[in-house]
């Protein structure tokens, strides 16, 4: 209970943070807060739980825990789908290009589950490798394509997650995010089995096939609406759901609300950071929480969990 109201209070606070800190004064136009400063807390705050979640689920299903949708390849494949469809019909609405980003995002995600499982279970780095190249070969397939019909600049927009040009109207697609957080804490208690293994979920009586669906579709959905909102924001679902483990444990009944929590309020504060470190300039949350994940994963990597008392 005492950890809940911590991340609870740190949370509230970096928001009401958030919402105070910008270039323009609020005194001398309060609708900004209702404009600008208020969906920019709640975008930052719906991707970071969304993306958490996500990760925390993918981390179950892959029975991993240093995978996440940016090393995996979901991210790469939704930005892959927003170029095949600009490229194909270039007066294509946001709906349209999130279907499209959805629709790779699935596609990319089950190719990685599909690499996996023909991996040697004993050595578990070999997962985050294999993600991290397969990512790598979509990522460049994608950056060949921009470059053949000059859209880089258009792609790099879309792969460097930042909350500038978030203003009322031009967020809202995150709370589908936020829904689908609520969706998997209804399947928290299966995600738990699931991450047990096959064999086991299934003799418990879980339909393990079912179960990797909705997490597929969970994890895919999110990545997509959050690259197409805001761009893509890594490490968030790879640092957070592993410092949450080591502090709470396994079972994400428990912990999911931690989870998503800590991810709102991480994304919150990297981009607050953003914001300040060359005020009143900005540099975008996906720069600020490539150095800060990098220097966060090295630490997993290096230091042990305590062994439980």
């Amino acid at each position: 209970m005492a950890t809940r109201l911590t991340v609870v209070a740190g949370l509230l606070a970096l928001a009401l943070v958030s919402v105070l800190t910008g270039v323009a004064s609020l005194s001398g136009d309060p609708w900004l807060v209702l404009v600008s400063r208020l969906p920019r807390t709640a975008a930052a705050m719906l991707a970071g739980a969304g993306l958490a979640v996500s990760g925390v689920i993918m981390q179950m299903l892959v029975r991993n825990r240093f995978v996440e949708p940016s090393t995996a390849g979901t991210g790469q494949a939704a930005g892959f789908g927003l170029v095949a469809v600009t490229l194909l019909y270039p007066a294509a609405g946001i709906w349209l290009k999130m279907l499209a980003a959805i629709a790779t995002a699935l596609a990319g995600t089950a190719g990685f589950l599909a690499l996996v499982r023909r991996l040697p279970p004993r050595d578990p780095l070999l997962v985050p490798l294999t993600g991290i190249v397969y990512g790598g070969i979509i990522g460049a397939a994608t950056t060949f394509l921009a470059f053949e019909r000059d859209l880089i600049q258009y792609i790099s927009i879309w792969m460097n997650g930042e909350f500038s040009g978030v203003m009322l109207g031009r967020y809202e697609y995150l709370w589908i995010a936020g829904g689908l957080t609520v969706l998997a804490y209804l399947y928290a208690d299966r995600f738990t089995i699931a991450g047990i293994g096959e064999d086991a979920s299934r003799n418990l009586g879980l339909n393990y096939g079912q179960v990797m669906a909705i997490g597929l579709a969970i994890v895919s959905v999110v990545t997509a609406v959050t690259v197409v909102t805001v761009g893509m924001i890594p490490f968030v679902g790879l640092v957070v759901p592993n410092i949450v483990s080591r502090l709470m444990g396994e079972n994400l009944r428990r912990t999911l609300p931690i989870v998503a929590a800590s991810g709102a309020g991480l994304v919150l504060a990297c981009d607050i950071i953003g914001r300040l470190i060359r005020f009143p300039f900005e540099i975008p949350v996906g720069t600020v929480l490539g150095v800060v994940g990098a220097v966060v994963f090295l630490w997993l990597l290096h230091v042990r969990p305590r062994p439980a008392r």
